[in-house]
C-alpha cells in the first residue's frame, strides 16, 4: 500500500481501504485457484496493482467514461483502475470462467458498484466504449481486430478513444504497421522501481 500512496497520494480514505483489501482477497483466492503466480504474490502491489495504474498516469478517465477490460484474468488492469476512477464504468471480460468467478467475488467484497465482470469473448461484446484496456493478451494487430467496432467515435478525453495496452520489451516490429496511430510511454518515467524498466503503456487510436 505504501507503494500506491507514493505515486497516488491523493487517494481518499475509501480508496485506500479498497486497495489495502486487495492483497488479502487475492491471497485467499490464490489458495483455491491459481489466479496469480504464487511467486508473484510477494510483489503483488508492484507487479499487478501499480502496473495496472500506469494507465491512470497516461489517461485519467472522466466521469461516466465506459472502459472495457479484455482478457482481464484475475481483474487486471480493470479492478485497480475501477478503484482509482469510481465515477467511470468498467466491464471486465475473460473467456475463462474460474477467473471471472474470482473477479466477481473481489468486486462484491470491495463494494465496487462501477464494475461488472462476465465470461465472454471480446468478439461477442456489444456496445461502444471510450477505451479498451488490457495487459498483453495478444499481439496488438490481433487484439485490435478483436475490439474493432466497439470503440465509440465520440471523444471527450485528452486522447482520442482507443486501446490502452500494457506491454514490455522491444515493440518496434509489432507497432510498425500502425505508424502514426500508435504512441508509447515508458512506465519507468512514472514509477522508479526496476521492474518497470522495459514496460510500456501503448496507445492505439481507433477512430
Amino acid at each position: 500500500m505504501d507503494l500506491i500512496l507514493k505515486y497516488f497520494p491523493e487517494l481518499t480514505g475509501r480508496q485506500q481501504e479498497q486497495f489495502a483489501a486487495l492483497k488479502p482477497l487475492y491471497e485467499d483466492w490464490n489458495a483455491k485457484i491459481n489466479v496469480i503466480s504464487r511467486k508473484d504474490m510477494d510483489n503483488f502491489y508492484e507487479h499487478h496493482v501499480l502496473h495496472s495504474l500506469a494507465i491512470a498516469k497516461v489517461q485519467p478517465f472522466k466521469t461516466m467514461a465506459e472502459i472495457l477490460d479484455v482478457g482481464t484474468g484475475g481483474g487486471f488492469p480493470g479492478i485497480p483502475l475501477a478503484i482509482m476512477f469510481p465515477h467511470s464504468n468498467f466491464y471486465l471480460i475473460d473467456s475463462i470462467g474460474k477467473k471471472i468467478k474470482v473477479v466477481q467475488s473481489v468486486i462484491e467484497q470491495l463494494g465496487l458498484t462501477n464494475v461488472r465482470a462476465e465470461q465472454i469473448r471480446a468478439e461477442q461484446v456489444k456496445g461502444d466504449y471510450d477505451f479498451v484496456v488490457s495487459r498483453a493478451v495478444a499481439s496488438l494487430t490481433e487484439f485490435s481486430g478483436w475490439v474493432r467496432g466497439k470503440v465509440s467515435d465520440i471523444h471527450y478525453h485528452k486522447l482520442h478513444n482507443g486501446i490502452l495496452y500494457l506491454k514490455g520489451g522491444d515493440l518496434t516490429e509489432e507497432l510498425a504497421p500502425f505508424k502514426k496511430k500508435v504512441q508509447t510511454w515508458d512506465i519507468a518515467d512514472f514509477f522508479e522501481e526496476p521492474y518497470f524498466e522495459t514496460k510500456k503503456v501503448v496507445y492505439l487510436k481507433m477512430n
